[in-house]
């Protein structure tokens, strides 16, 4: 088989090819690899290739297989984590200089899982400075550009997680999504990107941002990929006091196709808010699919809505601060200014502010709890726009200018106060010629049912095998 056409197959394709001996894990590596080289060069997706010990893993992956010990469906495929994965013998910069030279000596839970599962580690991937950021920019590695056109924002902070999963440059990725890291680059590339519920993905060895909020996940052209890397690494981990021992089913289960029965509950405050028309239009056509698919579709309202983004600016600010302030206070200057900007806030917000946003987030989740007594699942848009021009401090929405970053964040940040699963998937492109993403999220620890309703919707389109023009 030709090694152009593996770079962009999908694991769930590639995992019967290799486990069959049709293809060689060292093809899948090798096609990835020249992918890299060819666009790198453009999208400033990896901080760290690593070249070297990926093929040599795929020779061992090779020889594995050919004894008969097939690990599973990822076994000799490719991932790349963002650089705040810990990974032993291999630099974690978490996206800035100040951090170039750190080596960590053990692997963080997700790589451990992964290489369990034989996945190969292509590298580490470009992000936002300490992932604190929703466009993907970084001075300090070069800013990610997005592969649908170079002149617009990947999005963030995983925005490196974002353009390679979408160029072909990896199979799957990892982000962490503590305001939408995952699913903004997710949409604004063009992939899938799920941010699990907090407590189902072990954060233990990844870079902290906020405690509370933190969520690893998944990011890749398919929900069945999606859905493999979860039966990966999902599960308790003792390293991780968040995680709960709740069982995770099998992910692929839920890959049926079917949503009948499915109670669909659309937030009518998400469309009432500043969102360009187009964006409004593709997404309620793409939820007008699931209907068409036999989902009911209900209308519903959040009122608290409003609330969502003080309640996550004040609890955030005050955590990322508390995580980084040494670092603040020693190398501030040497912060990109954006990020040392942002960490300087929570330096202003008092204990009394923090606690009553924290007394606030619970009325909230118990209102979303609400909400999905009654639906099965809540959608809406992932972001309002399109990828923005790269650099833009503010962006033109439906005629208004706006700050970008609150804009970016306003709707995915719900769904991390609340921590409920959420899931961000292609739903069409505008005629700009951008992806666009529709927004699914669910009860506490029912992955299952995102996904079901995700893959159901992409099943029913094409838009994940469209590919950009890079």
């Amino acid at each position: 088989m030709a090694g152009s056409e593996l770079h962009y197959m999908s694991a769930w394709e590639l995992s019967g090819l290799i486990r069959d001996r049709q293809v060689s894990p060292v093809e899948v590596i090798d096609s990835c690899l020249a992918r890299i080289e060819s666009t790198e060069p453009v999208l400033n997706s990896f901080i760290t290739v690593l070249a070297d010990s990926a093929r040599a893993a795929a020779r061992r992956a090779e020889e594995e297989i050919g004894r008969g010990n097939y690990r599973g469906p990822l076994h000799g495929v490719p991932v790349g984590l963002k650089d705040l994965f810990n990974t032993a013998g291999v630099r974690t910069t978490s996206g800035t200089r100040l951090y170039d030279t750190y080596t960590p000596t053990e692997d963080c839970t997700v790589a451990t899982r992964f290489n369990q599962a034989g996945a190969i580690l292509l590298g580490k991937l470009n992000m936002h400075p300490l992932a604190f950021g929703p466009t993907g920019e970084n001075a300090d590695y070069g800013h990610m550009h997005n592969p649908w056109n170079p002149e617009r924002i990947t999005g963030g902070s995983s925005g490196g997680s974002g353009s390679a999963a979408a160029a072909g440059q990896c199979t799957i990725t990892m982000g962490s999504d503590t305001g939408g890291s995952v699913r903004i680059p997710a949409a604004l590339c063009g992939i899938v990107g799920l941010k699990p519920t907090y407590g189902r993905v072990s954060r233990a060895g990844l870079t902290p941002l906020s405690w509370c909020l933190d969520h690893p996940g998944p990011m890749a052209r398919t929900v069945e990929d999606a859905a493999l890397a979860m039966n990966a690494i999902a599960g308790a981990d003792a390293r991780d006091h968040a995680t709960v021992d709740v069982p995770a089913p099998d992910y692929t289960t839920a890959l049926t196709g079917d949503v009948r029965g499915l109670r669909i509950g659309v937030v009518r405050e998400y469309f009432e808010t500043e969102i360009d028309p187009e964006v409004a239009e593709l997404t309620q056509r793409a939820i007008g699919v699931l209907s068409e698919l036999g989902a009911e579709i209900v209308d519903v309202s959040l009122p608290l809505y409003e609330y969502a983004q003080p309640i996550s600016n004040a609890i955030l600010s005050a955590e990322a601060t508390a995580a980084h302030r040494d670092l603040l206070l020693s190398d501030g200057d040497k912060l990109y200014p954006q990020v040392r900007e942002r960490l300087e806030e929570g330096l202003f917000i008092s204990a009394a502010e923090y606690l009553r946003a924290q007394q606030a987030r619970q009325v909230f989740c118990g209102q979303v709890a609400g909400l999905l007594e009654g639906v099965d699942l809540l959608a809406g848009p992932v972001e309002p726009v399109t990828a923005p021009v790269l650099l833009e401090r503010r962006i033109d929405i439906a005629g208004q200018s706006l700050p970008a970053v609150p804009s970016l964040t306003k709707y995915t940040r719900v769904y991390n106060i609340t921590g409920s699963p959420a899931i961000s998937v292609p739903c069409g492109f505008a005629s700009d010629g951008l992806p666009v993403g529709l927004h699914l999220a669910g009860r506490n620890f029912d992955e299952h049912t995102v996904l079901r309703a995700a893959y159901a919707y992409q099943q029913a389109n094409d838009w994940h095998t469209r590919r950009p023009p890079l």
